[in-house]
């Protein structure tokens, strides 16, 4: 095997260990039927990917990314090398999360322009493989020459496809417009409807294909000069018969082949140049956000029928629409109105003053702009707002490292499953079934010191087959290997080293050269455990089995 061929830059192999948040709905800003499955997440995009993994890894159909271009604002500071190694940094690891989201058959689609969409495309051929890349589709985005600009005036922004697996993804079809059919006639009342006429001859040559036809009139027809017909004789003879060949009002014109409108396909095969007059372009997209803050313009939207086209193209009905730039909102804004189930990402403040106000009125109807008249928009729906978690675990004054104060025993509960790669799911019948691995692998979390006494009684409880890992602060040491279908662990010695504590943002908004931190020892932390060990005497049964069994008031959903 020949050497790999490869992008490679500064701090590439240096990647984020991520925490596998929790997602936590915020009722009040969660809008219309109360089961929607809809998903507007405020947070940092990386981190949201992360915490969306364990439930979603292999679900989206359809990813429509429209991330920051890198045209030297954000990076201003450094040189050239330095500046596309940040963004290259940066965009890696939420690309390869992306990938991990994406159904068999689905697809990626990143709006991107010429600072770094060949970049990106060496990128992404890593990561996705360059026998799935689809296209490179130019969208013409402006109408207008920019007279101002010092070389050429940019007209376009490219979209890259990639699929998850080429060899099984195919694109829906585009729907036909009014004026391919009107392209469509009648000319002779054919009881079969409407039909345009084509070309019966070739230049390729065709050993049945030299001869003569003879029209309703009498006039002979050859192909013409270096010219064959596409048919045998024989078989011009039954298209004749079937009433499938024109030769004009008056019969004298030379035969053509009749297609008929209802035979041809449904749809037509999307081409890889889109005209703004398709798709809109960046003003309809700016007009169309001034609806919902027109104090407050959202600088780089997209046009709605230009995510309509992509929508249309590698999504149907109920499928699962993911946007983790989300912006303004569009994406989810055509998501919706074109009955996709979405999910959006957006960690800056317009998540507030754009994205939520939009969404709102598409869901009661109001937003009546972009493709809404289109479809028939009238409203339906709704979607659930989320935030992150705060970091599990933060150092105390002495630099120990501790559970974050905020999270309570339930939110507690749902992140230590997701750590270990168990699905939160409490059992309202068993206190110590808090989420499962398998049909018969369970998680438990708790706060107390755990103590051998609660281990027996525990077993007493178990099924022969069933396992259980339990999770706590501190435990007896007589708790160690106990019982081979029980496993006892430490918070937080169980987490240290696994991934990044208490880092909030991953965005684009670099200040800093990202440097390298150095790995969590498993040896940090033990004073915290000691300390937990100190304060928790031993406690009976009776107080270990209640922790769970509290009602706690206006406990957050968590996910």
């Amino acid at each position: 095997m020949g050497n790999k061929l490869e992008l490679t830059w500064i701090g590439k192999e240096h990647q984020p260990k991520l925490e596998p948040r929790i997602l936590i709905e915020d009722p009040s800003k969660s809008y219309g039927r109360k089961n929607s499955e809809n998903m507007l997440i405020f947070g940092d995009n990386l981190l949201a990917l992360k915490a969306l993994e364990q439930d979603f890894a292999g679900k989206i159909k359809c990813i429509y990314i429209d991330p920051p271009y890198n045209t030297g604002n954000a990076f201003e500071h450094y040189d050239d090398n330095l500046e596309h190694s940040i963004w290259l940094n940066l965009m890696k690891p939420r690309l390869e999360l992306l990938h991990r989201l994406l159904k068999e058959d689905g697809s990626l689609w990143i709006s991107i322009d010429d600072d770094e969409c060949h970049y990106l495309k060496v990128l992404c051929d890593e990561i996705f493989g360059r026998r799935n890349f689809v296209a490179n589709v130019i969208w013409e985005k402006k109408f207008s020459p920019q007279n101002d600009a010092k070389w050429l005036s940019d007209s376009h922004d490219h979209i890259l496809a990639y699929a998850k697996n080429k060899e099984i993804w195919r694109p829906n079809l585009l729907p036909r417009t009014p004026e391919m059919d009107a392209r469509y006639k009648n000319l002779d009342n054919d009881p079969r409807g409407p039909w345009t006429s084509s070309d019966l001859t070739a230049q390729e040559p065709f050993d049945y294909g030299l001869y003569e036809i003879i029209g309703p009139t009498g006039i002979k027809f050859s192909p013409g000069n270096n010219r064959h017909w596409i048919y045998s004789k024989d078989k011009i003879d039954e298209l004749i018969k079937d009433n499938r060949i024109w030769f004009g009002n008056t019969g004298r014109n030379k035969p053509r082949l009749k297609k008929f409108l209802s035979e041809v396909q449904s749809g037509v095969v999307p081409k890889t140049i889109w005209k703004r007059e398709e798709v809109g372009d960046n003003q309809e997209a700016k007009r169309e956000v001034k609806l919902f803050n027109n104090d407050d313009v959202f600088q780089t939207p997209k046009p709605e029928r230009l995510i309509e086209r992509v929508l249309t193209l590698c999504s149907n009905e109920n499928d699962w629409v993911l946007d983790s730039f989300l912006g303004s909102g569009t994406t989810a804004a055509v998501a919706h109105k074109k009955g996709r189930k979405w999910i959006g990402v957006e960690l800056g403040e317009h998540c507030h003053t754009h994205c939520l106000p939009r969404l709102k009125a598409v869901v009661d109807g109001t937003d009546q702009g972009g493709i809404s008249k289109a479809v028939n928009w009238k409203g339906g729906g709704g979607f659930k707002y989320y935030y992150l978690a705060p970091s599990l675990l933060n150092q105390d004054q002495y630099g120990n490292w501790v559970i974050s104060k905020e999270y309570n025993p339930q939110m507690l509960a749902a992140a230590m499953a997701k750590h270990e790669g168990f699905r939160y799911a409490p059992d309202e019948n068993c206190y110590w079934k808090q989420g499962r691995s398998t049909e018969k692998d369970y998680i438990f979390t708790t706060t107390n010191f755990v103590i051998a006494e609660f281990i027996d009684a525990l077993h007493e409880e178990m099924l022969p087959d069933e396992s259980l890992l339990i999770c706590c602060k501190a435990f007896q040491e007589a708790c160690t290997d106990r019982y081979p279908n029980i496993t006892v662990k430490k918070i937080p010695n169980m987490l240290l080293g696994r991934c990044e504590f208490g880092k909030e943002d991953y965005s684009l908004n670099i200040v800093n050269v990202p440097l390298e931190q150095e790995e969590l020892s498993d040896e940090q932390g033990l004073d915290f455990e000691e300390a937990a060990q100190e304060d928790n005497d031993e406690l009976s049964e009776e107080d270990q089995l209640t922790l769970f069994n509290e009602e706690v008031e206006d406990e957050p959903d968590c996910q």
